[in-house]
């Protein structure tokens, strides 16, 4: 009975498979995949949804958009689902929103700054009254309670060994740098169930190029590995992505089982003019290959202050491992349609 039942389950999923298997087969990405949206974040959920969401250039509000598949965010409605008061608390830029499921509840953890001090940024949670995140009404749920008042942002929230995480980035009294990466086991959306622990300081030299940057963390898991990417220095071309990486059964909280590596692991490609990629995050397609998402810019000089400059694109691309099992971005590839065995 056992037999015939796993034989009919299988035999169910069986069209639902090859109708996945037919669809990464022949969609085509093409880059960017959404104008205008830094920090991106692409989750997967289920087989059939992906959500997106991003920054805007107006750092106003956060949005978010699904579809059943990478492609199809493209040109997939998109929902505002909270603006910022007009003064006050979180009436100042809004920054770098990231969408999770955590034990049955949507969230979304973003930074926002005060209408009278834009930059006085902090780390706060958005919370869905329901089951679809789409339609459903979300409102604010509090403010994240980090160490120090100080200034933090890009929250990331991944779930390991029966545990979830969050992993940040904030300015640390008494170091000279502009954020350092610190992570924490969480007890509920807004606290922590143990003391957290810094994982990295910008002290190498493409790290610390206009401003000393740890930010945008972002959680991987491969074989018997586990990595965090993280991106450094200021917001133009010499921006830049990082990668520490620990043994997949090892204690996350102790810092030194984390090694990082001693050189960008993903940066500005001129010769295919991309230039700034940063602030990823990770998915998969409907081939169950895993998909770096990232912003960049197509060109390199800039007027004024970055942050100001709208055109950060949200692209995609494939990527594979070493004999190591160590993540291989390559190089930002070309705009234009993204090739199924294009890498680099």
């Amino acid at each position: 009975m056992l037999r015939a039942s796993i034989l009919a389950t299988a035999t169910a999923a069986a069209p639902a498979a090859l109708r996945a298997a037919s669809q990464c087969e022949t969609e085509t990405l093409l880059n960017p995949i959404i104008f205008q949206r830094a920090d991106p974040q692409i989750l997967r959920h289920g087989e059939d949804t992906y959500y997106f969401t991003a920054s805007v250039p107006e750092y106003d509000r956060i949005i978010l958009r699904h579809a059943s598949s990478i492609g199809g965010l493209s040109n997939a409605e998109e929902r505002t689902l909270w603006r910022r008061p007009e003064e006050g608390v979180m009436g100042g830029h809004i920054w770098a929103p990231e969408i999770h499921r955590i034990d049955g509840r949507w969230l979304i953890y973003f930074a926002a700054g005060n209408s009278d001090d834009v930059f006085h940024i902090r780390t706060y949670v958005l919370a869905c009254e329901g089951d679809d995140p789409m339609a459903d009404h979300w409102s604010v749920l509090g403010q994240l309670e980090t160490p120090w008042d100080t200034f933090n942002l890009d929250a990331t929230s991944f779930h390991h060994c029966g545990v979830d995480y969050l992993c940040w980035a904030q300015r640390e009294p008494g170091i000279e740098t502009n954020s350092n990466l610190y992570l924490a086991p969480l007890a509920s959306p807004t606290s922590f169930a143990a003391a957290p622990v810094r994982l990295t300081v910008p002290t190498l030299d493409w790290e610390i190029q206009g401003f000393k940057v740890n930010e945008g963390a972002a959680f991987l898991a491969h074989g018997d590995k586990v990595f965090l990417t993280y991106s450094a220095s200021a917001t133009d071309d010499r921006y830049a992505m990082g990668l520490l990486w620990a043994l997949a059964d090892a204690d996350l909280m102790n810092p030194e089982s984390w090694t990082k590596a001693l050189g960008p692991v993903f940066q500005s490609a001129p010769e295919h003019c991309i230039f700034g990629p940063g602030h990823n995050s990770f998915t998969t397609d409907k081939c169950g290959r895993d998909v770096l998402v990232y912003h960049a810019r197509d060109y390199q000089d800039i007027e004024g202050d970055p942050l100001y400059d709208p055109n950060r694109h949200a692209r995609v691309q494939r990527f594979g491992y070493d004999d190591n099992g160590v993540p291989v971005f390559g190089k930002p590839v070309r705009s234009g349609p993204l090739r199924q065995d294009d890498q680099t």
